[in-house]
């Protein structure tokens, strides 16, 4: 996995990047996944609904979420346009012995060497 210090202090390009925070999204290393990032990262859900803006935001969600240490999340596929990084993701949010994946498609907009926008495509209960 690719230290906070070595995100921070190489340019990256946007495949590795969106492969360094998965990583540190998977150990659950806080401070390695928040510097994939910008200050002012946005995520939003589809269809463009801001859910959380700026890197404060962004580390108190991921602080909650790492607390789980099923927590395991892959990507099944991954297809990258420029800056953009399109992952087809399969995430177990308790372990996969504790629960079901949920499957989702992820955009990664890269600014300046980090992570800016993260879009989240998930199905819907009941659609």
């Amino acid at each position: 996995m690719l230290a906070a210090a070595t995100i921070a202090n190489e340019a990256l390009s946007p495949a590795m990047l969106a492969e360094a925070q998965l990583a540190a999204y998977n150990a659950r290393d806080l401070d390695a996944f928040v510097a994939c990032f910008a200050d002012d990262v946005e995520v939003y859900g589809f269809p463009g609904a801001l859910s959380l803006k700026g890197q404060a935001d962004f580390r108190a969600r991921y602080a909650e979420r790492f607390k789980s240490e099923g927590l395991h999340a892959i990507a099944v596929h991954r297809a990258v346009i420029g800056a953009r990084v399109i992952d087809h993701e399969r995430v177990w949010l308790e372990g996969p012995a504790k629960s079901e994946p949920v499957d989702l498609v992820v955009i990664y907009t890269v600014r300046d060497g980090l992570i800016a926008r993260v879009d989240f495509i998930k199905e819907e209960p009941g659609s």
